[in-house]
């Protein structure tokens, strides 16, 4: 009975956020600028990330916003779609390439520059990674409906030794990871220990080499839709550090 209960509010954590058609009119691509590629998290699409991109591309960036079937397969075979995607629109690799990600992503994302780093790396945002895995998966692990709602690379999100975040190491890039302080998800938040998003908690989104991080307050399904979210954003791709108040 907890599965569906557990389900039915990760569920409904979904349907909250706000629709990507709230955004304004895309905002024109600019022809000049460094380029950020943007992941979307599990169970999401492009459109998830599309009001950051306009924030982006409103300052000047160039961006490659990825939709890869989060929920079909591995991390590892995720990995080779999204490199085909970078591969065909990276094109002018004079100019440096960044990356904001949300949630899973941030996974994706580190797997990947394992693989397929880049010579012109910029810098990269990560949304509420679960870095070192999440409870929120142990707790669902064996379950025929996690295993079919959120596929190979959910179950690959746990805490356990076993879990695919601890075979990737420190990050050895420029990295800065924005959290939320806000639970829309109540019974998740009894099963992760700490202070949390609400799926992840803000320990487990750490990871060595990171360089700054900052909390928010917003939740971990619609930290993408929050304005100083991209305030942020913009200020870690462009100085490499979250701006805080005096007294943080």
């Amino acid at each position: 009975m907890k599965i569906f209960v557990v389900l039915l509010i990760v569920l409904i954590s979904f349907m909250v956020a706000p629709s990507s058609s709230w955004s304004a009119s895309p905002a024109e691509q600019p022809k000049d600028g460094e380029f950020v590629v943007l992941l979307h998290g599990m169970k999401r699409s492009a459109s998830s990330m599309s009001q950051i991109e306009n924030h982006l591309k409103a300052n000047g960036y160039r961006t490659i916003n990825i939709d890869y079937p989060s929920s079909e397969q591995t991390i590892e075979k995720l990995s080779d779609f999204i490199h085909q995607e970078i591969t065909s629109r990276y094109f002018d690799k004079t100019r440096k390439v960044n990356f904001v990600t949300h949630s899973m992503g941030g996974i994706l994302l580190r797997y990947y520059l394992k693989q397929h780093r880049p010579d012109n790396l910029g810098r990269v945002v990560m949304l509420a990674p679960p870095n070192q895995g999440t409870e929120m998966s142990d707790f669902l692990q064996g379950s025929k409906i996690f295993e079919a709602f959120f596929g190979p690379a959910g179950t690959q999100l746990g805490t356990n030794e076993k879990s695919i975040v601890h075979s990737l190491g420190p990050v050895n890039f420029e990295l800065g990871i924005i959290m939320g302080n806000i639970s829309l998800n109540p019974i998740a938040s009894m099963v992760v220990p700490g202070d949390d998003d609400g799926l992840v908690s803000h320990e487990r989104s750490k990871v060595e080499g990171m360089n700054d991080s900052i909390i928010l307050a917003t939740a971990h399904s619609i930290i993408m839709f929050n304005k100083e979210v991209h305030a942020q954003i913009i200020h870690f791709l462009k100085d490499g550090k979250f701006v805080k108040e005096k007294n943080n």
